[in-house]
């Protein structure tokens, strides 16, 4: 199964568009977005696609974001979601308290932790759990971009928007 990862979007449309496509293409089974999406209207680029979300630090208008979400048929989870696939464990969570986020990672009870806020991809191995984020859709001037993850071979495609 593949699974597209998302987060910190900040409403940049072109490449919420681009992101689409690409998992289309990549035949990702859904996508999950870490959090910041910020305007409700990005939300509903994701129409054609199956989408679960979680809340980032940047989400103000909660109910505007869960009726959007609630018209694509997506699943906004709140702000933490632990989800099993293909035997993995995910733990998925913006990251916006570091120690929420290290204690996910080195409590050992989940096979991936998916993260964002950082704007930094990083793919960190500690004991059985592997630590992914996929940078920042944005791209706030630097490289914006995404991940596809294979849980068959437990391992993330970092690709650039």
């Amino acid at each position: 199964m593949k699974i597209g990862i998302i987060s910190d979007s900040h409403d940049h449309f072109e490449n919420i568009k681009k992101s689409i496509v690409i998992f289309k293409d990549k035949k990702v089974d859904y996508v999950i977005h870490l959090g910041d999406f910020v305007n409700p209207g990005s939300i509903k680029l994701f129409q054609e696609i199956k989408l679960i979300g979680i809340f980032g630090n940047n989400d103000g208008d909660k109910f505007r974001l869960i009726a959007a979400f609630n018209e694509i048929s997506g699943e906004l989870k709140g702000d933490f979601y632990e989800f099993q696939e293909s035997a993995l464990k995910f733990a998925c969570y913006h990251g916006t308290e570091p120690q929420i986020k290290d204690s996910l990672i080195n409590c050992q009870k989940y096979d991936v932790v998916l993260f964002g806020h950082t704007h930094q991809c990083e793919n960190i191995a500690h004991g059985k759990t592997i630590a992914l984020n996929p940078g920042t859709a944005h791209g706030f001037g630097d490289i914006a971009t995404i991940v596809v993850f294979d849980t068959k071979i437990k391992q993330p495609e970092f690709i650039n928007l």
